[in-house]
């Protein structure tokens, strides 16, 4: 049924959503900014960060996002130490998944450079055929990154399944005339993620190749 699985990256791949709070909150206290509480700072995990800044700071204007991009990036890969990881089963997944012949992608709200670093980092880049960041597209929940995506591919939206961990996810993916699938354990509860039909919920990362073999059998 599904030719290409196409992933978010924090909070669906990597257990990244401290990380990104605690740098939002010290890239906006460095500023003189009001500090975001902690639900704020991960609630737009998912959104690009010129979007994200938008909604945490909507009396700000434009002017600070530049001043708060470069700060948060700062944190991010240099001086913020909140511990980030995979979470379990992700890797040898992801593996099995691309050996079985799915072909896998990102569809992520952070930037080509933020993605490529954690690429490398986690060495995961050679499991991807492809991936879009907001910064070189549209913003999730605009679905113009998996349009992008689908046409690259050559994959039409019925063969294409959308993985993540936000509302922003799923609601892309539903606008792209996608399926969608739910996980419980990034930055939104899981009954946010309920409202936007997914096929779908798992709790643990493991749980979507079983029910992909599982789809697999039913169709054969």
């Amino acid at each position: 049924m599904y030719k290409l699985l196409i992933f978010d990256w924090d909070g669906t791949i990597i257990d990244s959503t401290q990380r990104i709070a605690s740098c939002i909150r010290s890239s906006a206290h460095d500023l003189g900014l009001p500090v975001p509480s902690w639900e704020a700072s991960k609630d737009i995990i998912g959104l690009g960060l010129p979007e994200a800044i938008k909604v945490l700071f909507p009396t700000e204007g434009d002017a600070i996002i530049e001043p708060l991009s470069k700060r948060y990036s700062h944190y991010y890969t240099v001086a913020d130490e909140t511990p980030i990881a995979l979470f379990p089963g992700v890797q040898h997944t992801l593996e099995s998944l691309k050996a079985k012949g799915y072909r896998l992608a990102v569809a992520t709200g952070k930037s080509r450079a933020g993605l490529e670093h954690v690429l490398a980092e986690t060495g995961l880049g050679w499991l991807f055929e492809t991936s879009r960041c907001a910064d070189e597209t549209t913003s999730k929940p605009d679905p113009h990154m998996l349009h992008e995506l689908l046409h690259e591919t050559g994959v039409g939206p019925g063969h294409a399944l959308m993985i993540g961990d936000t509302e922003y996810d799923l609601e892309m993916g539903r606008r792209a005339g996608m399926d969608t699938l739910a996980v419980s354990y990034g930055a939104h509860h899981l009954d946010r993620l309920r409202v936007l039909n997914p096929v779908k919920e798992i709790h643990h990362f493991t749980e979507l190749e079983v029910w992909l073999d599982d789809l697999s059998a039913s169709n054969t």
